[in-house]
């Protein structure tokens, strides 16, 4: 079968549409036609930044997969013609770290884009494990929309979730943008009291009306102790704990996770979920005088996409006002407008290839 693809063959430079033939799905995976692919900050840093991909050279990135099943291997028929959203992450599910809960660091895990062959793309192989099927009655566009529940959605779900936040509690997310813009309507959903800090004012006037009682425009935050000082005034007007706040990283930059390690009160939790490649300067020692925490969230657990994908369906989250629609063919242009901040809302990129 050929299928085609945009591979990323150097840094810094454009991806080419390449062609390339592959057999069937082999045992254990299956072969997907994807319906829409979204464009992380992540692809961004394999692209523009040097990270390295664990796939060498050339390589087709894209993570946010959703998709239909044409065919899969033995064992999974069942699969076949059913729609799916590829995590973006895909642990063996077998293994001792799987079976006492840390699939996050499961040796044999598969991160598509990254490891294998991603979704900017007509087709992709992905291990057939841990597929999250969608119900036959989401198509069309509804279908395209839940690709970024392969990793923008579910990795705030299991950041949120790794927190321990339940009803009351006060969450703070230090960047409301793609991943934060999920993460303060899956708090919200679960009862929590929600502040968003961003930059940017379209974003933060887009997330208060979509789950956050207050937000911090951060430009006028001077520093990381102006916007503890401005926090602690919102949680004293408004009857909130002084301690034990829920706090998520969600912005992957620099000053965002400056900002958020400076927010640490006694029992804090923090959650690192933006990437940053380069420095920051935190006192490490708060985790200790508050006896506080933090920790990383490496995409979701197979297991918990089932509820992630009801909180979406139920209208719990939206996903509309934060993702827009490309064609593939436009990848490139896409690619370049994400990382010069001309595109605000999540991208998905919907394939238009020219069967050959």
């Amino acid at each position: 079968m050929r299928i085609h693809g945009y591979e990323f063959r150097e840094v810094g430079q454009p991806l080419v549409l390449a062609e390339r033939e592959i057999d069937g799905p082999g045992a254990g995976q299956a072969l997907i036609e994807i319906k829409g692919c979204g464009v992380c900050h992540t692809d961004l840093g394999f692209l523009f930044d040097g990270i390295p991909t664990r796939h060498p050279l050339p390589l087709v990135l894209g993570h946010e997969i959703a998709g239909v099943v044409v065919d899969a291997g033995p064992g999974y028929e069942r699969l076949r013609g059913r729609n799916v959203i590829v995590p973006a992450v895909l642990p063996c599910l077998e293994c001792d770290l799987c079976a006492k809960g840390r699939s996050d660091i499961c040796r044999r895990q598969t991160f598509v884009g990254c490891d294998a062959h991603g979704g900017f793309a007509s087709h992709v192989l992905a291990p057939a494990r841990g597929l999250c099927p969608v119900p036959a009655s989401v198509e069309g566009d509804r279908l395209v929309r839940l690709s970024v529940v392969a990793d923008a959605v579910s990795t705030a779900y299991s950041a949120v979730k790794k927190s321990g936040l339940g009803a009351g509690d006060f969450a703070i997310f230090v960047g409301a943008g793609g991943v934060g813009g999920f993460g303060v309507q899956i708090a919200r959903a679960l009862g929590a009291r929600v502040l968003a800090i961003d930059v940017d004012p379209d974003r933060l006037a887009l997330i208060a009306r979509h789950g956050a009682e207050w937000t911090l425009d951060a430009r006028e935050l001077a520093t990381p102790a102006d916007a503890k000082k401005a926090v602690k005034k919102i949680a004293a007007s408004n009857d909130l704990p002084p301690i034990e706040w829920k706090i998520f990283e969600t912005s992957g930059t620099k000053a965002g996770q400056e900002c958020a390690f400076a927010l640490l009160v006694h029992g804090a939790s923090l959650g690192i979920v933006g990437y940053h490649a380069g420095d920051a300067t935190v006192r490490v020692s708060n985790l200790m005088a508050f006896a506080a925490r933090a920790e990383g969230t490496w995409g979701c657990p197979p297991p918990l996409f089932p509820e992630v994908l009801d909180l979406v369906l139920r209208g719990k989250v939206a996903l509309d006002p934060f993702v827009e629609f490309h064609p593939m063919s436009a990848v490139n242009d896409v690619l370049t407008a994400l990382k010069s901040h001309e595109i605000k809302r999540r991208p998905i990129l919907v394939p238009d290839f020219t069967a050959s």
